[in-house]
């Protein structure tokens, strides 16, 4: 071995930083080892689908945006990232069936910033009854939305209704409820939705990675609690002013406080998913209770 000087000890203790960093920069633990008590739809073949797409299957249509803005400091595939990570863990230690992520949904809120997507409502509304549908003439009965958003709560109670009078059982994550504990417990900030303390923490411990919290700032302009509607990029504009799409304070975001809501969200999703595994269906309209 050759003898190293100053700059090449400094390179090599560059590369052991990069192939071993802080504790608050690692991603968190991954699934239990043990083989997964669901599977992915996407990775089978139809002949295999047919097997586990029977009366008695769960099965579980997780929602995150692709392309929605989350602030200066997050991507816009942050709610996608989350959704794939949360989809991850449920398949994990329950017994479902995962159909592939609905990656175009809902989101008024966001459309003044460049790069956010969304759907009409109705369109969000057909568009996730007509995936349900598809699966559900091949036998299952039971479905749960793994939902990543907020205003996604408006189309996926209408799917809920419509799709009960057909006797399928449809319910979906809502957030604010079910995050509501472990943020009073954990939360800073005076007020925030969105890519904010909570939402940074949470992506600080699944994807480390995608944050970049030299960028996060301070958003919530102590006039816009009075106001309603979409975020908006300047004051003068109808809705929330945020220049910087960002609505609370991501600048208080932890990957510590980020395991415990994470941790908190995917013990609510397990409730979820086994309530829907025991709850009655629905009857049908025509007062029969579809098999």
């Amino acid at each position: 071995m050759r003898a190293q000087g100053p700059a090449a000890l400094l390179v090599t203790a560059a590369l052991l930083v990069s192939c071993h960093p802080p504790p608050d920069l690692m991603p968190p633990k991954p699934p239990p080892a043990h083989a997964a008590a669901g599977v992915l739809l996407e990775g089978l073949t139809w002949q295999e689908a047919e097997r586990v797409l029977g009366p008695d299957a769960v099965v579980v249509l997780p929602i995150g945006a692709a392309s929605k803005e989350h602030g200066p400091h997050l991507k816009l595939a942050n709610d996608y990232t989350m959704a794939q990570y949360l989809m991850r863990r449920v398949v994990a230690d329950a017994k479902i069936v995962v159909a592939p992520t609905l990656s175009y949904h809902y989101y008024p809120a966001f459309v003044n910033y460049p790069g956010s997507t969304t759907l009409r409502l109705e369109t969000a509304r057909d568009l996730t009854i007509d995936v349900v549908k598809s699966l559900a003439r091949h036998g299952p009965r039971r479905f749960y939305a793994l939902n990543t958003g907020v205003s996604t709560v408006r189309p996926l109670a209408q799917v809920q209704e419509a799709l009960a009078k057909e006797g399928i059982l449809f319910r979906y994550t809502d957030l604010l409820e079910a995050m509501s504990p472990i943020e009073k417990e954990v939360s800073q900030q005076v007020r925030g939705t969105h890519a904010d303390e909570i939402e940074t923490s949470m992506m600080l411990y699944i994807a480390p990675h995608s944050v970049d919290m030299s960028k996060a700032v301070k958003d919530d302009s102590a006039d816009s609690p009075e106001r309603k509607g979409p975020l908006v990029r300047r004051p003068d504009e109808q809705g929330l002013y945020s220049p910087t799409g960002t609505w609370g304070d991501p600048t208080l975001a932890t990957r510590a406080k980020g395991e415990r809501v994470t941790e908190a969200l995917v013990a609510a999703l397990l409730r979820d998913i086994e309530a829907v595994r025991t709850a009655a269906l629905p009857a049908a309209a025509d007062g029969t209770l579809r098999p």
